[in-house]
This record gives structure tokens, sequence and C-alpha cells, in this order.
């Protein structure tokens, strides 16, 4: 009999376990678990303005606003002394084309809002040649290209001069990268 009740216990409990791990509370409400149970620390970058893989809207193009859209950055590693950006279009006709560079920006930053530079980021020289974003302009008729925004999260604070290139730029993020992240949007013009 005791055997017995032991082993209804145990089960009692397994199952209970089991519920807090990949059950969900009533309501859709996923569970709280457990301390003991870390929860992945991902860096991320999302927009509010399109999902990854998904359609840029117009008014970040050049056809639009041609401003920058919403940016949010999520779980920056710990120890990052600073973020850079880089956004470029790598199936542009002549090779990758730079859409938008900056550096400095402050790890605590957790959104870069349209149309916005974040405070104390620098400024890199893009393939338009100038200092600011510049929205996806593809050839009328190509296929849908892709433009990555990639966020990387430093251990420095870059000592590069405001309109710097990319070159220089990926250059003195060598040896300094302690997360990098992407998101990816899509524009074609008809």
């Amino acid at each position: 009999m005791r055997l017995l009740f032991i082993g209804a216990i145990c089960i009692l409990a397994a199952g209970t376990i089991i519920f807090l791990i990949f059950g969900k509370w009533r309501g859709g409400r996923e569970p709280n678990l457990p301390q003991s149970l870390p929860m992945a620390n991902t860096f991320i970058l999302k927009s509010a303005a399109f999902k990854d893989n998904d359609f840029i809207p117009a008014q970040y193009t050049c056809e639009g606003e041609n401003v920058n859209p919403l940016l949010e950055i999520l779980n920056a590693p710990e120890g990052t002394q600073s973020l850079a950006l880089i956004m470029e279009d790598p199936d542009a006709p002549r090779g990758t084309w730079d859409h938008w560079i900056l550096w400095n920006i402050d790890p605590r930053t957790h959104y870069i809002l349209q149309d916005t530079v974040p405070m104390r980021a620098v400024q890199g020289k893009t393939s338009f040649g100038a200092l600011r974003y510049g929205g996806p302009c593809p050839p009328r008729g190509d296929k849908p290209h892709r433009y990555l925004f990639k966020v990387y999260a430093l251990d420095v604070i870059l000592d590069l001069p405001e309109g710097a290139e990319k070159a220089e730029l990926e250059k003195a993020l060598v040896g300094h990268i302690r997360g990098e992240t992407t998101l990816t949007g899509l524009y074609q013009r008809k």
C-alpha cells in the first residue's frame, strides 16, 4: 500500500512539472516557470512596421517618405559598450548597396524611432553619398530585393569619424562583436 501511495505521488509530481513547463494556464497565459529554468536571452532586432522577411511599407522607401522605420532592439549581450547598425541591399545590380550606417549607439537604446537617429550615434556615408537613411529603391521590374538591417553589439565605443564608409566600420568591428542580429525586409518597385 505504501509503495502504491509513493508511486501515485511521483506520477502526480511528474505530471505537474510537465504541465508547468509545457502546458498553459486557463485563459491562454503561459505559466510562471520556476526560477531554476532560465529563459533564453536572445539578441533581437524587430520592427512594428514589418515582420522579418516581409515587405517593407512604401513610406520607408524612395517611393514614399524615405524615412527609417521604427526599430526595436532587445537583449543586447551583457557587457555591450555600443551598438552599430548597417542596412544594406545585397541584391543590388552592381553589388551590395549601403542604405544606412550608424555606430556608437548607446547600448541601452531599445528603440530607434521612425525618422530619427539615436542621440550621440554617428552616421556613416551610404552608397547614395549621404550621411542619412536612404530607403529601398531597387530598379523597376527587378524581383524583390532583400534589405538587411544588421545590428552589432560591441565591447567598445568606436573611434571613427562621421562620414566613414561601411568598409571602415567593418574593419573597426573586427574582434569587438559580442552579438549580432538581423531583420530582413523585402521591397519591389513595379
